[in-house]
């Protein structure tokens, strides 16, 4: 006989096994469908096992092998130098505001809450980026806007600080005769490592996956991050298609669109899928007791 423990444990494995394997499949599926003939996905549609294989979508992407190399070159500069500038920026904002005794901490703590509110809207902050700030076509249209600090990520972090960082702690090394600064860099941010990894992957996750400022701040190809550029691909492979189609031209309308989508994608998330698994454990963690602690 099986105790209702062991069997309850034994539910929770297959449970969480069912789980795991419908978060994988998709990204299995995912990856096959690039490796498949784009006829075959056209008339069976996507498969685990496709019945040809075929890397043609692969084999055109490598015919814009440098364009592709310096994407990912790009969206890897900015996504390392942009979370770092993220966490530096909402570090300094968060602890301010986790500590009691700063003057004028609700007028902070209010501005920073107005901004989840409102906004001036997508034309005043064109305007303001490009006439003012004079960030078009250059890497900050990529670092800056709507990036570089997050209200959400402050009250994350805030509130880990408040619930997870003793005061007593603090007063001993202002006692002692400890800096603001040296408390903050030396005593309170080792002890926030799940809280900082969980931001870092979160503005990391943001920055990678940003197309937005590059379409609205970059017209220069050389600037292009990876995500720009394979949106720029998939846009070019539609025209072609449609002119193809229209003209008649069945070479041209035979493009593998729909394997090239997938290669695309693959190309997108594969850093990603990479990264997480050594960050899970700390995102996990950051998550529940920087969000539910209070």
């Amino acid at each position: 006989m099986v105790d209702n423990g062991k069997g309850f444990q034994i539910f929770g494995h297959i449970l969480l096994g069912l789980l795991a394997v419908c978060a994988v499949a998709p990204f299995i599926l995912l990856i096959m469908s690039s490796f498949t003939e784009e006829q075959i996905l056209i008339a069976n549609g996507y498969s685990f096992f496709p019945e040809k294989f075929s890397t043609y979508a692969y084999e055109y992407l490598m015919t814009k092998s440098n364009a592709v190399v310096r994407g990912y070159g790009i969206s890897f500069v900015v996504t390392i130098v942009g979370t770092l500038c993220n966490l530096l920026v909402t570090t300094l904002y968060a602890y301010p505001l986790s500590r009691k005794e700063l003057p004028g901490r609700n007028i902070f703590a209010f501005y920073l809450f107005f901004t989840m509110l409102f906004s001036g809207g997508l034309v005043p902050s064109y305007l303001m980026w490009t006439q003012t700030f004079h960030i078009r076509n250059t890497v900050f249209a990529l670092l800056i806007p709507n990036l570089l600090l997050s209200a959400f990520n402050v009250i994350m972090m805030r509130t880990y600080f408040t619930s997870n960082i003793p005061d007593a702690v603090v007063e001993a090394a202002r006692v002692d005769g400890a800096s603001e600064f040296k408390i903050l860099f030396g005593i309170v941010l080792p002890m926030a490592l799940p809280i900082i990894a969980t931001i870092s992957l979160l503005v990391g996750l943001a920055y990678w996956n940003d197309w937005m400022n590059g379409l609205y701040y970059l017209n220069d190809d050389r600037m292009f991050s990876i995500q720009v550029l394979l949106m720029n691909i998939q846009r070019d492979l539609d025209s072609l298609r449609q002119q193809a189609q229209s003209g008649g031209n069945v070479s041209t309308a035979n493009l593998p669109s729909t394997s090239v989508r997938m290669a695309l994608t693959v190309l997108g998330i594969l850093p990603i899928m990479i990264i997480y698994p050594f960050m899970q454990k700390y995102f996990v963690k950051g998550i529940a007791i920087g969000a539910v602690k209070g």
